[in-house]
């Protein structure tokens, strides 16, 4: 008897009917699987959808910095060079550099720890704090070697 000859079982009407229904247990098995799939990756863009389009707003305002009292110092500043003034292009000027829509026409507060600026605040037109980002700067800083400057950072408004 050559091999792809079916056997007798294979070709009586019970073994079809059986072989028949377990397919189709699981290709609905399968189709049940994938809807699930399907319904959950709806779900999860929807809701991830949502997300985007109503916290697409405007940045929230920081709170504006405390006097944390002993080596920190927190204060109110003008002192910075904008794209205006040639400082801000100049690598040896130890001015810090603000990259702001507003300039320094609003509040900016800063605060120090040991007489070295670290973090800044500042106020949009409404008068609402935003903390400033900092990068570093390009150039290495150039200008003097005294204790306790370590050279001019450059200050961005978020956003």
């Amino acid at each position: 008897m050559p091999d792809d000859r079916l056997s007798m079982a294979d070709t009586s009407p019970y073994f079809r009917a059986a072989t028949e229904t377990r397919t189709r247990r699981k290709i609905r098995t399968r189709m049940n699987i994938n809807t699930e799939r399907l319904a959950r990756i709806a779900a999860l863009t929807a809701v991830t959808g949502a997300a985007l389009l109503f916290g697409a707003g405007t940045a929230a305002a920081d709170d504006w910095p405390s006097n944390g009292g002993g080596a920190f110092e927190v204060y109110e500043t003008e002192n910075f060079a904008v794209p205006s003034d040639p400082d801000y292009w100049n690598p040896l000027s130890d001015q810090h550099r603000l990259t702001s829509p507003f300039g320094t026409s609003t509040r900016i507060v800063s605060i120090s720890f040991h007489g070295v600026q670290q973090d800044c605040w500042q106020a949009d037109r409404d008068g609402n704090p935003h903390k400033l980002n900092t990068t570093p700067l390009d150039m290495p800083y150039a200008g003097s070697s005294k204790t306790g400057n370590f050279g001019p950072r450059h200050y961005v408004y978020p956003g």
